[in-house]
């Protein structure tokens, strides 16, 4: 049968984006066509891996260069609202990020459609948390890929997405839902307004996007799952146990201290890496330890001149290829870095700001697969106790190489495309 043309739709994240390139690679492989469309901003990031990419407009009339900094400046101007607790976030943060995905969804909708029009592909796959109706309209199957943490699909037992709740804290479930709505209802009474202006009916309070009636993919590893009052029907709902992508090898440079020290990963994400005084709080306290790190940070490379001779810093790494050779990773909860952590049988220190990483650091704790630490609230002795336990923990080491041994089983990398074949091949029903 000749391969199927498949659209790939990720948000212009850098998290959902290189996770759908591990499918998009895993698709190619099968003898498919894996075709990307993605905002402006992204420009070359799929076609360094040999895809196609389709541009679409969703900043308005930004510039070129407004375009492509513009999370990492709005993540900047939101720094002090990171000090605060989810619940305080939800109107300093969470909805002015709303207000932004909304002002994309409406502005891509034009060049999306003329894309898929043009495309003609078999299937549609998108990432995102917030509903594109020309994707609906295509008229082809299309597939929801949730690459944020499992709750972002609602359940009444389940902690509220970006709430970083416990599973068990039903007060926190409820002070946080009823905050939620009151502030996001005007940004959601605008998205209904998009939404009825393209013949669409209009989605409950709260609600952003739907599960796809085909399929709806979940990054998520099933033994971390949430046991849900209702249960996912596997026929719609599909854990992909992480999904990692191929990014060739890392050689581990040489340290001028601590050179058999263990070896620490620290990475809070492209966006993250604007806390630069966190950042150095943090270097000054790895400098004082036997261990060796090697630290994200982005662009800012030249702001932090000399550092400790047992730290490294770049302005990027090929993190799935270097997590496999350390002994602990420090990241921000971002979905991808969390399923690769486990992915790999590491453990992880989650110290989290915003988003999906409160409730994946939350997670991690509840399910004794690492620790979460404040993101600010910290001495010294917090930090690297923390670490040293982490290290030394060999039952958590257990539970996280049996983890490790379920997951690389599954390979949800290619598990994704053969689902996705099925679909588009009409396979799935």
């Amino acid at each position: 049968m000749a391969g199927k043309t498949i659209v790939l739709f990720p948000e212009a994240a850098f998290g959902p984006a290189l996770n759908c390139v591990g499918i998009a690679q895993a698709l190619r492989e099968m003898g498919h066509k894996p075709v990307f469309v993605c905002d402006r901003g992204f420009k070359g990031v799929f076609e360094k891996y040999g895809f196609p990419e389709y541009l679409v407009n969703m900043s308005g009339d930004m510039s070129d260069e407004e375009v492509a900094k513009f999370w990492e400046n709005f993540i900047a101007e939101h720094l002090p609202h990171f000090h605060l607790s989810p619940i305080e976030q939800i109107p300093t943060y969470v909805v002015p990020v709303w207000e932004a995905i909304v002002d994309s969804a409406i502005l891509a909708e034009p060049g999306l459609r003329k894309h898929l029009d043009e495309i003609k592909p078999d299937l549609v796959c998108v990432d995102n948390v917030i509903l594109f109706p020309a994707i609906k309209r295509a008229g082809v199957p299309w597939i929801r890929i949730i690459s944020c943490s499992e709750n972002e699909i609602p359940d009444p037992d389940i902690p509220p997405h970006l709430s970083g709740c416990g599973e068990k804290e039903k007060a926190c479930f409820e002070q946080f839902d009823n905050a939620f709505l009151k502030a996001v209802k005007p940004t959601h009474d605008r998205f209904n307004q998009f939404l009825a202006s393209v013949e669409h009916e209009p989605y409950p309070l709260g609600q952003f996007f739907e599960a796809s009636p085909w399929l709806n993919l979940l990054l998520y590893p099933e033994p971390l799952r949430f046991k849900r009052r209702n249960p996912l029907n596997p026929k719609r709902f599909q854990y992909l146990e992480g999904c990692v992508r191929e990014e060739g090898n890392y050689e581990v440079p040489r340290f001028a201290k601590n050179a058999g020290g263990k070896l620490i990963y620290v990475s809070f994400g492209s966006l993250g890496a604007n806390d630069i005084d966190l950042y150095r709080r943090m270097i000054e306290a790895f400098g004082k330890t036997p261990h060796r790190y090697l630290m994200n940070v982005g662009d800012h490379k030249a702001k932090y001149g000399t550092v400790p001779g047992n730290v490294i810093l770049e302005s990027w790494f090929p993190q799935p290829a270097v997590v496999p050779q350390v002994d602990l990773f420090i990241h921000h909860g971002g979905n991808n870095s969390f399923n690769e952590a486990l992915y790999f049988g590491k453990p992880a220190l989650i110290m989290p700001y915003c988003w999906d990483g409160l409730d994946n650091a939350r997670r991690i704790e509840d399910t004794g697969m690492g620790a979460r630490l404040p993101r600010y609230d910290w001495s010294e002795a917090d930090l690297t106790g923390a670490i040293d336990r982490l290290l030394k923990d060999a039952a958590m080491h257990r539970r996280l190489a049996e983890l490790s041994h379920h997951m690389r089983k599954a390979d949800g990398r290619h598990k994704a495309a053969k689902l996705i074949a099925d679909v588009a091949e009409g396979r799935w029903t």
